[in-house]
Formats: C-alpha cells, structure tokens, sequence
C-alpha cells in the first residue's frame, strides 16, 4: 500500500449468500468491528439484499455495492438491473468483470466494457476485475492476459472517470480454491497492472489507481499482501461473511 498516494480499500463480495435479514445482522456485528478504520470498506451484496444492506450501513463507514449491473439505461433485459436503478437507491460502489461473471454467465471483455462504462455515466465506483487462469499462469502469459483485459475494458475510459474506478487483480486460479497468490505474484501482477495504466494515462494518474489482489485473501494472509507497495486493498470472498475475519483483514489495511 502507498496512502500518500491512493486510498486502500477493503471491499467484501458476499457472492450468493444471505437473505436480507441474514444480510443486517452479519452487517449490524461488522460494524464496530470495523468502525475505527483507517481505509475504505465497503460490502458488496446480492440485489435482494441491497435495501437492507443499505439501511444496516446508514451513519456508518461501511458503503455499499452490488455485485454486478447491466450496461443498458431499461429495456427487455428479463432479470438484469440498470446503474440508474442501484444509484437510485443509494447504492455507490459495482463489482463489475468477476470471474464467475466471465466464466459462467459468457461476460466478455466488450460486455464488461459496456457495463463500466454505464456504471461510470450513472455517477458509480466500479470494482474491475481483472487475472488470468490457471493456464495462462503457468504457460507464463500473465501479463499480456491482464493488459490486455485492463485495456479493453478500460477501452473509452478518461484520465478523469478513472478516479472512479478501483482494479481487482484476481487470479481465477486462486477464487474459491484455497490457493493464493504468494506476495511476491501479487505485487508482481498489480505492478503490471500500474505500468499498463501508466501507459494508457501516464504514471501520475496510474499511481492514484487503487489496485487490489482477490484471490482468497484472507485473515491470516492480509498483512503480508497488504505490505506490498503496489497492493492497495483487497476484494474478499469467503472471509467478508466472518465478521471477525474481515475485521481482521480492515485492521491490516489501516495500517
């Protein structure tokens, strides 16, 4: 993490888990756990739950975030949800580009780029996710997967809507597996990452971006991926449903 120069933001993806009122109560033990924090934190929840997610957070540092969003303003969608529609609520952050959005709903790099652009027109900070496979990690093309995907889903983006967008580095190889990326992987990947943005915006505004690594972060591992210069946060599955887990892995990033 480097502060002086962009926020550290810890953000929970909770996935398919919890109704709404398992969704306040999980909320009303995060927060003050997480109240004294030197970072941002934001929860990330299933559509049903967004409402009382919203209303759990209010008068707290906890923001809230939706897990995806469609790039059209209405129309014959059946199912999706509009940035009008979240930003109507109150609802501020979108994960947008999560491998299982890619690998299990056919999301594409074009699609994906639809849809930041739509959350960036509707005034939203969106959580691009961006890493490669299992594969591609070991036939060595980690980079050119991760550029690539940062720059066409960046594709149309300005140095000024970039402020709005925080990246997630999260190799698929490493979501839901229990393997994680060493420290060492990590920072060398979000590195990447800051050079890829560097050249598409120069490096004063790549080093404003917040970057941070997803791939089974964790309490026991938060402290030493958080200690690399170019981690600045992380996007936490498992470990954002365990409120003292999570807490655990704020304190790391307030640091």
């Amino acid at each position: 993490m480097n502060k002086n120069l962009r926020p550290a933001v810890i953000a929970g993806n909770w996935k398919m888990n919890k109704t709404p009122a398992e969704a306040t109560a999980l909320i009303e033990d995060m927060k003050p756990l997480v109240a004294n924090a030197n970072c941002d934190v934001v929860v990330c929840v299933p559509y049903v739950d967004l409402q009382a997610a919203l209303d759990a957070t209010k008068g707290s540092n906890i923001r809230v975030g939706a897990e995806n969003v469609h790039w059209a303003k209405s129309g014959a969608f059946t199912g999706e949800i509009s940035a009008e529609m979240l930003t109507s609520m109150g609802v501020e952050y979108v994960i947008i580009g999560h491998s299982e959005r890619r690998t299990y709903f056919g999301e594409t790099d074009a699609t994906v780029n639809q849809r930041v652009r739509a959350a960036l027109d509707a005034g939203m900070t969106v959580i691009l996710c961006v890493g490669e496979v299992k594969e591609e990690r070991l036939s060595g093309i980690t980079d050119e997967v991760v550029a690539v995907q940062t720059k066409l889903d960046l594709a149309g983006v300005t140095a000024d809507e970039l402020k709005k967008v925080i990246i997630a580095y999260e190799p698929v190889w490493a979501i839901g597996t229990g393997l994680t990326a060493t420290p060492a992987q990590a920072e060398e990947t979000c590195g990447v990452i800051r050079k890829v943005l560097a050249g598409m915006y120069g490096a004063d505004v790549a080093d404003t971006v917040t970057i941070q690594y997803g791939g089974s972060m964790n309490a026991k591992n938060a402290a030493e991926l958080l200690s690399q210069p170019n981690v600045d946060g992380g996007l936490i599955g498992g470990a954002s449903l365990k409120p003292a887990d999570f807490a655990t892995i704020v304190a790391a990033a307030s640091i």
